[in-house]
């Protein structure tokens, strides 16, 4: 019997495009972040959110939750943590800050844009690792004695990634492309 093939043609848009660089330049820098040895466990600076709020700010929401949903799966099968506990408290993280950024991203911009998105984001990120860690894996009141460490991170590194987002928003023109998707 001869074999037949099949062929199956996806289309793609150019926001389908755009999300994959963007996916792309997430998924680097979280191999970045992964790469540099920290003290305490579960402390990095989240590299990756300089490009989730960058992209929040040119292209909105739904697009960054594409953006993180997708850094978060593509980052973890390279990194070997596939639907390990690292994946499911990376993932978490991520939903309680995309939860929260959907509320945020539609206070005043005048008060709020890229620093204080980030800091919001971080700190939700954190709260909802711990959240899981105490619902799963450490099932003792114990490991909310972390809070402080881990506020205190992700005070420096939320407000330290939303600056240098908010200073390559400021540097990078818009472009029209952006502006229609916004």
């Amino acid at each position: 019997m001869p074999a037949t093939s099949h062929l199956i043609r996806l289309t793609t848009t150019a926001e389908d495009h755009r999300i994959a660089r963007l996916s792309a330049a997430a998924i680097g820098l979280s191999l970045v972040d992964a790469a540099i040895p920290l003290p305490l466990p579960g402390v990095k600076p989240g590299l990756a959110n300089i490009v989730t709020l960058i992209v929040l700010a040119r292209y909105g929401w739904q697009t960054a939750a594409w953006v993180s949903g997708l850094r978060v799966v593509a980052g973890s099968l390279l990194l070997g943590h596939f639907l390990s506990p690292a994946f499911f408290m990376s993932l978490t993280g991520t939903i309680c800050s995309l939860l929260l950024l959907a509320v945020a991203v539609r206070l005043p911009r005048r008060w709020f844009g890229p620093v204080s998105w980030s800091l919001l984001a971080a700190h939700a990120h954190i709260g909802g690792q711990l959240l899981l860690a105490r619902l799963w894996l450490i099932p003792h009141d114990g490991v909310f004695l972390l809070t402080p460490v881990f506020a205190g991170a992700a005070l420096v590194f939320g407000t330290s990634n939303g600056l240098l987002a908010a200073h390559l928003l400021a540097q990078a023109p818009v472009s029209s492309e952006a502006t229609e998707n916004a």
